[in-house]
C-alpha cells in the first residue's frame, strides 16, 4: 500500500513540474549581446527564431513559438 501511494504522489509531483515549465517548453532561448540595447537584452530562439528584449539578464519565461 505504501508503494502505490508513494508512486502516485510521485506522479502528482511530476505532472506539477511539467505544468510549470509548459510555458517555455519549446522555446531554447540563446541571448546575443550583439543587439543588445541600453538595459534591454536581446534573446533569440534556436528553435523557432523568435527575437524577444527584457529587462533582466535572464530569459524570458514564455514561448513564442505559436506567434510566428
Amino acid at each position: 500500500m505504501h508503494i502505490v501511494i508513494g508512486l502516485l504522489i510521485a506522479f502528482v509531483l511530476v505532472m506539477l513540474y511539467a505544468r510549470k515549465n509548459r510555458a517555455t517548453r519549446l522555446c531554447r532561448w540563446r541571448s546575443d549581446h550583439t543587439g543588445d540595447h541600453d538595459a534591454l537584452f536581446k534573446y533569440k530562439c534556436a528553435a523557432c527564431g523568435a527575437v524577444t528584449y527584457t529587462g533582466t539578464k535572464d530569459p524570458p519565461n514564455i514561448c513564442l513559438s505559436d506567434q510566428m
